[in-house]
């Protein structure tokens, strides 16, 4: 069974306790700023660990400096679920060790 998309109400809720995160095109993105490429390379490879982990997996570009994140259930039709949550939540965690902001 596929998991529930959240209403726009409780991402909104969701949004105000992730400063950076916004919604866009039924995905919560955010883009971080990195001291450079090799920092971004090692918080990609971070993320990836943790996607693996939860077995839920974001959409990751990498630039020189930059890595954005973008996160939808594909199983939901596209949409923001609470697995979606949880790996931002996650991604955010991880964020100061790398110095990304």
């Amino acid at each position: 069974m596929a998991p529930h998309p959240l209403n726009e109400l409780e991402i909104a809720e969701t949004l105000s306790g992730l400063p950076g995160w916004a919604l866009e095109d039924d995905r919560l993105v955010r883009g971080y700023r990195l001291a450079g490429h090799q920092q971004a390379v090692a918080f990609l490879v971070h993320i990836a660990a943790v996607q693996e982990e939860l077995n839920h997996h974001a959409d990751l570009t990498l630039g020189y400096d930059r890595l954005d994140v973008a996160v939808t259930t594909h199983s939901a039709g596209g949409r923001v679920t609470e697995q979606d949550v949880m790996l931002v939540r996650r991604i955010d965690a991880l964020a100061p060790a790398h110095g990304a902001r």
